[in-house]
């Protein structure tokens, strides 16, 4: 015997059936973050703190890649 159930909501609906929290406050604030790294740039000081969090204890191997990045960005003189 099989049964099915077909239940039609919305998933803010389903997400509150279950008891799960509503994230959609610290969804919009992630969402202005990243729109604010697309329309303003990342800055070095951004870089350099999202390179620490990915790469913790390793501050020689950060130095190096800021130097890259930079050289890499300014424009070659002739």
């Amino acid at each position: 015997m099989k049964i099915t159930f077909d239940i039609e909501c919305t998933p803010a609906e389903a997400r509150a059936f279950l008891g799960l929290p509503d994230l959609t406050p610290l969804h919009d604030v992630y969402l202005d973050k990243m729109r604010s790294f697309v329309t303003d740039g990342v800055g070095p000081a951004d870089f350099e703190r999202m390179a620490r969090a990915w790469l913790p204890g390793m501050s020689e191997g950060i130095e190096t890649w800021r130097k890259a990045i930079f050289a890499a960005g300014r424009p070659k003189s002739d």
